[in-house]
This record gives C-alpha cells, sequence and structure tokens, in this order.
C-alpha cells in the first residue's frame, strides 16, 4: 500500500535539513600515515571553518592536535593543500593567520619554523622530510616582490630562524618534491604559463649533493611532448614511478634503467586534475605491490596492482569514491564514500576488503527511503558529440507528486570547469530531491574522468561547449519525460558559475539560476585573478589582449539585455579568486534591467563558503529563491531574502 501524500514537488517536507547539513559536518581531507599512526586535516563549519590535525593512534584512541589558536591551511595557488606532513611523530603544518611553517609534538605546543618580514607573504606547501640533513624540502611562493609571486622549491632548516633556501627556481610553477628513498636524489615536477597542471608538465630528478644542494637536473617525461604529469614517487627499492596522460588516459609509469614503460596500460584515469597539492590515487604496499584507485565513465574503483606479475586485482568494498590513497604493507587508508554514505576517511585491508571507518564527514543517519539514487546518463550534445552526467529524481518516502505534474530539475554546472561529478552522497544534492526537485551533475566537454582529448574538448569553447552540454542534458531529460521542460534551473560555482550565467544569457532554455561566486567577466577575471589561474583562459578562450573582443563576446556581463529570467547570487567579500565585483557588476546591472535578482554576500569568505551559518543561509535562500519564482510555498521556515524587482 502506498501511503504517500500527493504534494506538489518542491513543497514537501524533508528530514535533511539545512541544519541537519551543517550541523556536525566536517570537511575531511589530506591523510598522513606515520608508522602505525593515522593524521588527517579536519575541516570545521562549527568553527568558522577552522582546519585541525587528528591522529588515530594504533590502539584505536583519537586526539585533536591543533591547539584552539592554529588554524592549518596554505594559500599557496590561493586553493593550498599540502599543509602538512608527519614524521617520526613530529607535525609540519602551514598556520592560516601568518603562513609560517610550524614544528609540533603531541605533548608540545608548535614552534615556529619560518620568519618573514610580513607575515604571510612567503608561502609553502608540499612537504618532504629530508631526514639526512634536518630539514624540510617543499614548495614556496614567495609575495614579497611586485608583480606575480616567485615559485621556487626551498629547503627549511629544522633548527629553525629561517625563509628558506632556492633548490630549484626558474619555471612558473612547482609541485612534488619528493626524496629517494636513500636520500640521493630529489624529483619534482613543473610547469609554465599559459600551462595548467593537466596540460602539459616536465618531470625532473636532480641528485643531492653533500651540501644539501643540487646537482644537474634531468628531464625525465614531459620534454618532448605535451603530457600532464601527476603524483610522481619513488617505490622502497628506489624506482621513480608516476602518472601521465600520453596515451589519452593518466596510467602509471615507471624509469628503470634509464628506460620509461608503461606499468599496466588502461583506458582509466589513475589521475585527476591538480587543484590542490598533496593530491593522490596510488601509494606503495612494497616494492612489488602498489595500491590504487582509477576511474572509467564517471565511478571509481580500488585495485592492487602487482608489479611483478603487471596484474590488477580489485579490491571488494562497499564504497564508489577513492581519493587520497595511503598505503602500509596490506593497510590501505583513503577518504571514500558511496551513493548511500558521505565521504569518511577509512582503513581498509587490502587482502579481505574489510572496512573500518575512522573518521565521517557527517554522522548523521538517514533512512534510504528518503535518499535518491544516482543513475549514471550519456547524451548527445551538440556538435555531434556526448556527454556525461548523473541524474538524481525526486525521492521521498513520505511524498509523491501529483499526476499531471513533472519536477522542476536543477543543472549543477561543476567548478573547474577541470573537474567532475561525484557519485558519492552529498546532502546537498539530496537536500533538494528530498523537497522534490530533479538533480543533474553534469560532467560537461572539459571534463575529467574521460581520457585527455574529452577534457581539451573544451579548449576554446568555454562558454560554449560546456553551456551546449548543460542545456542538452536538461532537454533530455525533460524529453524523456522526467522533468517540467517549463521549470529547468541551472547552478554553479566558480567556473561552474560563468557557465550557468552564459546559459542564462545567452541562451533560452533555462528559467532561472543560482550563482555561486560565479565569473560575469572574463576580461575582469584574467586581469585580476591570481597568478596559478592567471593564463588558464589562454586555452580555454584564447590568449588575452589578442582574442579581447571574443573575451567579450562571451562575458554575460555585456550581455544582460540578453538575459531574461531571474538569477540569486552569492559571494565570498574576501575572494581573492573571483573578486566580488565580479557579482556585483552583474547584480547591477539586472537590477538596472528591471530583472528579478537577488544578492547573498558573507563578510569573511573567500572562494568557496566554510563557516556553517553562511552555508546554511545559502542553501535556503536558494530554495526560497525558487519558491518565489516559481510560487510554491517550501514546508522549510526560511528567513526571506530580498528580492529586487519582484512585487511582495
Amino acid at each position: 500500500m502506498n501511503l504517500a501524500k500527493t504534494a506538489a514537488y518542491g513543497t514537501w517536507k524533508s528530514p535533511i535539513t539545512s541544519d541537519f547539513i551543517v550541523t556536525g559536518s566536517l570537511r575531511l581531507a589530506a591523510s598522513v600515515l606515520d608508522g602505525e599512526d593515522i593524521y588527517w586535516v579536519e575541516g570545521r563549519p562549527a568553527e568558522k571553518g577552522r582546519n585541525v590535525i587528528m591522529c588515530r593512534r594504533r590502539d584505536g584512541t583519537t586526539q585533536e592536535l591543533t591547539p584552539p589558536e592554529f588554524n592549518l591551511r596554505t594559500r599557496v595557488h590561493e586553493y593550498g593543500g599540502g599543509a602538512f606532513t608527519v614524521a617520526d611523530g613530529v607535525i609540519y603544518f602551514v598556520n592560516f593567520a601568518d603562513q609560517a611553517i610550524y614544528r609540533q609534538t603531541a605533548d608540545a605546543a608548535p614552534q615556529q619554523l619560518t620568519l618573514a618580514e610580513e607575515p604571510g607573504l612567503l608561502r609553502y606547501a608540499d612537504f618532504s622530510v629530508d631526514r639526512d640533513r634536518n630539514r624540510l624540502i617543499a614548495v614556496c611562493e614567495d609575495n614579497r616582490g611586485e608583480g606575480e609571486p616567485t615559485n621556487t622549491i626551498v629547503s627549511i632548516s629544522l633548527d629553525g630562524n629561517t625563509t628558506g633556501e632556492v633548490l630549484v627556481s626558474g619555471e612558473d610553477f612547482y609541485a612534488n618534491p619528493r626524496i629517494s628513498p636513500d636520500g640521493s636524489q630529489l624529483c619534482w615536477i613543473s610547469w609554465n604559463h599559459p600551462n595548467m597542471p593537466w596540460d602539459s608538465t616536465q618531470l625532473w630528478v636532480a641528485p643531492i649533493n653533500s651540501d644539501g644542494s643540487l646537482g644537474e637536473k634531468t628531464c625525465v617525461a614531459g620534454e618532448k611532448q605535451e603530457e600532464s604529469i601527476f603524483q610522481p614517487e619513488w617505490s622502497p627499492d628506489g624506482i621513480l614511478y608516476w602518472v601521465s596522460d600520453r596515451s589519452n588516459w593518466w596510467n602509471l609509469y615507471r624509469q628503470e634503467n634509464g628506460t620509461i614503460e608503461p606499468v599496466f596500460p588502461m583506458t582509466a584515469e589513475f589521475g585527476l586534475p591538480l587543484w590542490v597539492f598533496g593530491m593522490r590515487t596510488y601509494d606503495f604496499a612494497s616494492s612489488h605491490r602498489i595500491l590504487c584507485t582509477y576511474t572509467q565513465k564517471g565511478l571509481w574503483y580500488l585495485a592492487s596492482l602487482n608489479l611483478e606479475r603487471k596484474t590488477l586485482t580489485p579490491i571488494s568494498t562497499e564504497y564508489t569514491n577513492f581519493t587520497g590513497i595511503r598505503a602500509h604493507g596490506d593497510r590501505l587508508v583513503a577518504l571514500a564514500g558511496s551513493p548511500t554514505q558521505a565521504t569518511a576517511l577509512v582503513e581498509i585491508d587490502a587482502n579481505s576488503g574489510a572496512t573500518t571507518v575512522i573518521r565521517r564527514s557527517n554522522g548523521v543517519q538517514i533512512e534510504p527511503g528518503y535518499l535518491s539514487q544516482p543513475q549514471s546518463i550519456a547524451f548527445p550534445t551538440a556538435d555531434g558529440a556526448t556527454a556525461y552526467g548523473i541524474f538524481y529524481p525526486p525521492q521521498n518516502q513520505d511524498y509523491q507528486g501529483p499526476e499531471n505534474e513533472k519536477p522542476p530539475l536543477i543543472v549543477k554546472s561543476h567548478g573547474g570547469p577541470t573537474g567532475a561529478t561525484s557519485s558519492s552522497l552529498s546532502l546537498r544534492v539530496q537536500y533538494w530531491t528530498s523537497r522534490g526537485f530533479g538533480f543533474l551533475d553534469v560532467n560537461y566537454r572539459g571534463s575529467t574522468g574521460y581520457g585527455r582529448e574529452y577534457r581539451h574538448s573544451l579548449h576554446g569553447k568555454w562558454g560554449v561547449a560546456d553551456v551546449d552540454d548543460c542545456a542538452h542534458g536538461a532537454k533530455y531529460l525533460a524529453k524523456q519525460g522526467w522533468v517540467d521542460e517549463n521549470r529547468l534551473i541551472i547552478t554553479g560555482s566558480s567556473a561552474g558559475g560563468y557557465t550557468t550565467l552564459s546559459a542564462l544569457t545567452f541562451r533560452d532554455d533555462f528559467c532561472a539560476g543560482a550563482s555561486y561566486y560565479g565569473v560575469s567577466d572574463l576580461e575582469a577575471l584574467v586581469r585580476e585573478t591570481h597568478k596559478f589561474e592567471s593564463r588558464y583562459l589562454d586555452r580555454l578562450v584564447g590568449p588575452y589582449p589578442d582574442q579581447q573582443e571574443l573575451y567579450q563576446q562571451r562575458s554575460p556581463i555585456h550581455a544582460c539585455d540578453r538575459l531574461s529570467c531571474p538569477v540569486i547570487f552569492f559571494q565570498g567579500l574576501e575572494d581573492k579568486i573571483v573578486p566580488p565585483n565580479q557579482a556585483e557588476m552583474m547584480v547591477n546591472a539586472l537590477r538596472d534591467r528591471g530583472l528579478p535578482v537577488a544578492y547573498v554576500a558573507f563578510e569573511g569568505e573567500q572562494h568557496g563558503f566554510r563557516q556553517a551559518d553562511n552555508i546554511k543561509r545559502a542553501l535556503e535562500a536558494e530554495l526560497y529563491f525558487y519558491a518565489r519564482v516559481f510560487g510554491f510555498s517550501p514546508a522549510d521556515d526560511i528567513e526571506p531574502v530580498e528580492i529586487y524587482n519582484m512585487d511582495v
């Protein structure tokens, strides 16, 4: 018997409230294994986004190690990552306020290692501990001069009171400095403008001299052809491994006796776009075994790779998404999630697949009847191409929609645009589906997980191909009869916000939209954004200022007269990547045109919202906005949002 109530889509009462999402929610990030102990980073929205280091001892006890006055986070490349490491029980980390490196033990207060005349101008990330020479090796970003920051690889004496000694310089960017097991060699990757690390990088190796300086460097890969190199690592017996997309797919390679060979060729991706430092998809269980994760057609798998027999054996678990792989013998530690489980830090027995949850990003339990199950879809798009996505139909065990009504659809254009969707449980997605919305997460052209060619198919077409794919995805679902073609919504953050605004401005497929710190003026973005992304658009759009006219043509701010539907904007006022004026210019233009528009700005937020109150407010404000636009009454009690040009 079906006891579900019949109610209009969007009006369903859901147990997945905004409070439910932010209360007790954590952002789990990079983990480090130090002997039998597991360390990880925990971001806490309830503490205004503060990041702390946690430790799980082998005896099962868990300890918070970061004192209240510290916040773990580096600003190298602004996106950060790689902000700490641990060796022999000693923690080395970057404090957000001054960007200095600190050394800490479990029973002592942090001690500052690096100094700068002006705190925050010297920034560090991506550490390797050089035990033989009593130092750290790290990437350094120097913001003390005029113009762009200078990036180098430096050594940091563990005796302290230093700004670092430069080991490698001359390139625009560096990552992954790693010392060989015998301490005799250093490897790293570098890249130069206008490339991003997923476009073209070089892998280098240099001997370490007796005085700690580097000898003559050798380019191992990336010198003779464009290839993206990801996560170089030394095996326990001193063989250099890395991931490269030279075959179109990010696969594992190694160099032995001067010869480069693929380890296990597959039409699968073992790599990721290096948006932040410290990203990992594999680790060594031994000299002869790698534990790894890879993706095919939007789904991730866990496996054991035998390096002698060159065989890949799946590791069966309940999870479908993995990042941050760490291994110690048969122990595997990773961030993992599934369609029914939010991301958690887990320990997996690589032989049996037995799993122990170390820390959950959200400990709340939700009845399955309220959870929408993701459905992978592929659909035709412009230019005879195929695009991909994950569709979540409305789902709430207490409700069903009217027979003569189809649900509204929210189309999400992910950030990046070099990024990808995830099938892991997202309570933010379920917030919408449990209220009666359909939700489509689009892997538009340019997304990762489908090979280099698909990733580069957005080159020269940003603001066109991604928009086409989002629009075709929405129309595909409407044609199937799954959603209401008259209530199509598009939303996105950062680069996804640009796709959103472009879709709303240059096409008429959508009826409303929400932009989270999205780009509206490509010229302003390329002139004002930080060094890491300052030449990103050379490939996505074209060289600037040579292609200035094209930048103007594809900027929504210059075509406000073509936008004819309501939009709500969300913006952090301290955002250095997409400054607030990007949103404010668009808001003012729409107000002047008399279109319904709302603007919700947050003090103290940067690129992405970290504070619980602001996350909650943004989610509820977006629902309130759609309710006003489409004329339904949500079950939630929501503080109103001021909507300009809309009658009360």
